[in-house]
């Protein structure tokens, strides 16, 4: 391979720089920036009202935003917005296929919106189906699919143009877990084929499992990016300390965060989390070290609880 084939190789699928959007009067994206190149997977985190759908809905051009730039394979997307929308699947949190078409005919149509349309159109549809496991249900309407099929039916509609770049928001809401882990096995065989993939979700597992890369939302902006790891780090603490909430010294221990300038901790049904860095877990141990309690990593449920506390 050549330096100028390497070098074409990392350049991002997905450059989005100072991302704006505005609805009546409040900024519900306020100066994005992100990235996502072929073979990851960029998860993007916040609770609700965080702007994701938002921000997704900017960079695969369903809005426009008021500020900023989008830039899909090296393609402006407000100069070439064909071009480079031919270079994008999206698959909706919401199934939006057509239930008077079958299930290929719901492929054939999608085929026929591009100008011009993908090479060897029925081979592509074909192999389509066969892959999500769909091929049994071709000639079939997709109201008889069950959830799981149906999803498929969503991801295989995404991918007939053979795009660079996937957006994928809220693929696997509403899923069963053994169907739920069918479409992380069929994502996963996607991000290795070198597809770009940026993803919402709320399952926090689904996000761990999935992504090389988060991107974490509040209120329109972001707090956070990076691995996983990094971004616990960054807005969780190094280590979750879990307590009994019924135990007698709860109050103390109340008392005493409020006093180390810790987050008040977080009431889990009977549980107290309480995250805590490496010295302060020290502090703790020397100052409560009577009490029973468990210390663990970080998780993005731990994460994604913070968030809902700031929302």
């Amino acid at each position: 391979m050549s330096m100028a084939d390497a070098n074409l190789q990392n350049e991002p699928v997905l450059l989005a720089t100072g991302l704006v959007k505005q609805f009546d009067g409040r900024r519900v994206v306020d100066e994005v920036d992100l990235q996502c190149r072929g073979g990851q997977v960029l998860g993007l985190l916040g609770a609700n009202g965080a702007g994701k759908t938002t921000t997704l809905r900017l960079c695969y051009g369903f809005l426009q935003p008021d500020a900023g730039a989008v830039q899909v394979a090296g393609i402006d997307r407000r100069t070439h917005p064909e071009e480079a929308s031919r270079r994008v699947g999206v698959c909706t949190q919401d199934d939006t296929f057509d239930t008077d078409f079958t299930v290929r005919g719901n492929l054939e149509q999608v085929g026929r919106y591009f100008r011009p349309r993908p090479p060897a159109l029925a081979a592509r549809i074909g192999a389509l189906l066969e892959r999500f496991g769909l091929d049994r249900y071709a000639d079939a309407k997709p109201d008889i699919l069950s959830g799981g099929y149906r999803r498929r039916l969503m991801l295989a509609r995404a991918l007939v143009h053979q795009p660079q770049l996937l957006f994928l928001d809220e693929p696997t809401t509403g899923l069963d877990p053994q169907a739920r882990l069918e479409v992380w096995e069929l994502i996963d065989t996607l991000r290795r084929e070198g597809l770009g993939i940026v993803l919402t979700t709320h399952y926090m597992e689904e996000a761990e499992r999935l992504s090389d890369e988060l991107l974490v939302l509040r209120e329109g902006r972001t707090v956070a990016t990076g691995p996983s790891q990094t971004v616990l780090g960054d807005l969780v603490g190094e280590h979750m300390l879990v307590l009994e909430a019924a135990d007698p010294a709860i109050p103390a221990v109340r008392d005493w965060a409020r006093q180390a300038g810790l987050p008040e901790p977080t009431r889990v049904l009977s549980a107290l989390h309480l995250a805590l860095d490496g010295p302060g877990l020290a502090q703790f141990s020397a100052r409560f070290g009577e009490l029973r309690f468990e210390v663990r990593p970080p998780t993005l449920d731990d994460l994604f609880l913070k968030l809902a506390e700031k929302a």
